[in-house]
């Protein structure tokens, strides 16, 4: 099962690194990642493996919205096929 994370604010130091050790202390492999800055505007999106995480979903998404407070950012996760489903053109 793949999820969809974005994360968009302030470009400060530390985003990716934070993000990115909050999935693997639980067992979330990111599977491919693109991240911009925009004059000083931060946005990534990471297609990531949640198969088998240490957490429910709504737990991870729970913990990443609130990562993303802690650090001034905006953090979402969804399914892949509700992300599909809401982007099609």
């Amino acid at each position: 099962m793949k999820g969809i994370i974005t994360v968009v604010g302030k470009d400060k130091v530390g985003i990716i690194a934070k993000v990115c050790s909050y999935l693997a202390d639980h067992n979330v492999n990111i599977l491919d990642i693109s991240q911009t800055i925009i004059q000083g505007y931060f946005n990534m999106m990471m297609i990531v493996d949640i198969s088998a995480p240490s957490k429910s979903f709504e737990l991870l998404v729970e913990d990443l919205q609130q990562l993303g407070t802690s650090i001034g950012v905006e953090i979402k996760l969804q399914h892949e096929d509700i992300f599909n489903i809401m982007h099609r053109i």
